[in-house]
């Protein structure tokens, strides 16, 4: 039976040619993060038109199969990568021990007054100095999660730029001669991606996201940075690590 004889039997179109993508990803057709082929070839291949093609593309992206990136084409999502939650957590390692590449971008990187929530998790007096730095981090091509960093201003001047140049959080403390810190408190919350996060994420608006709020300590115990990371939940699984 042809595709239009089994469409003319009440299934759409655009989800037999989902259907038939997702079986290339399952036989292995179309591998963990390779480039599918562009719409007007998989038009030809099911004898249908690149709105059909856009629709079951767009359907695959909102079940985390695929992700499209603008200018350059649709990809296999990758596996999850195991991310393990423990006292010396840090995004290259993991994702690196993971034979993925890791990449960090700054967004944006700016001075605001401590809040009561970030003064007393910073151990620092409401309304002090603070750096917020927004980045984006990758594994391989994939966006994995947007994060919010706060410190102090007045212990780690210019640290925006820090970060810029290296794009690490660990280097960023290394350059202030902190060589080693660990993880003083981790809480992860379940949301929906806003808007914002969606566009940077590669994510479909209403798709789920975990959020991670924590706070780093020197081996003293003392605060050195607290961030708000929001992770693209079908790209990741946390592992909690005892002891």
């Amino acid at each position: 039976m042809s595709l239009q004889d089994t469409a003319s039997s009440g299934v759409a179109l655009w989800r037999l040619v989902a259907d038939g993508i997702e079986r290339g990803i399952a036989d292995g057709r179309f591998a963990a993060g390779e480039k599918l082929p562009g719409e007007m070839e998989i038009a030809e291949t099911y004898r249908v038109n690149r709105h059909t093609v856009r629709r079951a593309l767009a359907a695959l992206a909102e079940r985390g199969l695929v992700r499209a990136e603008r200018g350059s084409g649709t990809y296999v999502e990758t596996p999850r990568i195991a991310y393990p939650l423990h006292s010396r957590t840090r995004f290259s390692e993991i994702v690196g021990a993971g034979g993925r590449e890791p990449r960090g971008q700054l967004i944006d990187a700016s001075k605001e007054p401590a809040s009561r929530e970030l003064a007393r998790e910073l151990g620092l007096k409401a309304g002090a100095p603070l750096v917020r730095i927004e980045s984006l981090r990758f594994a391989d091509r994939a966006p994995i999660c947007v994060s919010t960093a706060w410190l102090s201003a007045e212990r780690f001047p210019g640290a925006g730029d820090v970060f810029a140049s290296v794009r690490s959080m660990t280097k960023l403390l290394e350059h202030f001669g902190v060589r080693d810190y660990r993880r003083g408190s981790t809480r992860i919350t379940a949301a929906i991606v806003d808007a914002t996060d969606a566009a940077r994420l590669d994510l479909a608006l209403g798709r789920p996201i975990l959020m991670v709020d924590s706070t780093d300590v020197d081996p003293d115990g003392k605060p050195l940075v607290t961030k708000r990371s929001r992770f693209a939940a079908e790209r990741v699984e946390f592992l909690v690590e005892n002891g």
